[in-house]
């Protein structure tokens, strides 16, 4: 198996202005998420930018960084824009690692190209239990349901499985384990991701405000599988700053 890794790094940011060059114990966000991303055994991972502060700081620490236009609306058209670039082939497994997850372990990045690799799917993510009864009313915890082969049938802002005895009554705590918050990284073969945006916008994802409900709306699979190691939330906060910081400090 062979893969690489993209990290967009897009350098607005509403709450968090940019954002990956947020200092993390000493180190830019971005520089953080890259060696991170370097530790999984990808063939090669690449900073995709479009923002020159954020392309001259990163070069300080790899020549693969790329610039990229600034008006691209979802992280899927930046990676549409690098496949171009560097003229990868059609069958070539790119893993989306987000440039705002400095935690990322790098078993999950393999994990979920393993994933992909093993399978027919265009695509692949992640999930984790969800261990926290308010997670699952959280509309910014997005909930997953899965099929018994791994394919995912829908992801939701909405709590998914709806538990009709227990969430009704409202009496007792309803039971957590089959609940599912799916992890924000994808895998993709890379041909497909020009065949994606291609496809037109469904209602689902407008509704629901997903990207990955267009994939299954035209009747494509995504394979998901639980992460195997720990996933922590990224960083979209000062409050997250703070959080990450203690963490890597060992102050957590």
């Amino acid at each position: 198996m062979e893969f690489v890794v993209v990290i967009p790094a897009r350098y607005a940011s509403t709450r968090l202005p940019g954002k990956p060059l947020a200092d993390i114990c000493g180190k830019p966000m971005i520089q953080r998420v890259y060696e991170q991303a370097c530790k999984s055994k990808a063939a090669a991972v690449y900073i995709a930018t479009d923002h020159h502060a954020v392309f001259e700081r990163a070069k300080n620490f790899t020549d693969n960084v790329l610039m990229t236009r600034e008006d691209h609306q979802s992280g899927t058209e930046r990676l549409s824009e690098v496949v171009e670039k560097l003229s990868l082939d059609k069958d070539t497994i790119i893993v989306n690692v987000q440039g705002d997850e400095p935690l990322l372990e790098a078993e999950n990045i393999d994990q979920v190209a393993e994933l992909l690799f093993n399978s027919t799917a265009p695509m692949a993510t992640l999930s984790v239990d969800i261990e926290d009864e308010e997670e699952v009313y959280n509309p910014n915890a997005v909930k997953v349901v899965q099929d018994v082969n791994n394919n995912a049938l829908y992801f939701s802002r909405a709590s998914i499985p709806f538990q009709r005895d227990s969430m009704l009554a409202k009496k007792e705590a309803i039971p957590l384990q089959h609940f599912q918050r799916h992890v924000g990284i994808y895998a993709y073969r890379a041909g497909f991701i020009a065949e994606y945006l291609n496809l037109a916008i469904s209602p689902l994802e407008i509704h629901e405000s997903l990207e990955q409900l267009r994939v299954l709306y035209h009747g494509y699979q995504i394979k998901i599988t639980k992460a195997c190691k720990p996933v922590y939330a990224g960083v979209d906060t000062p409050e997250d700053l703070v959080r990450v910081n203690n963490i890597l400090s060992g102050d957590a």
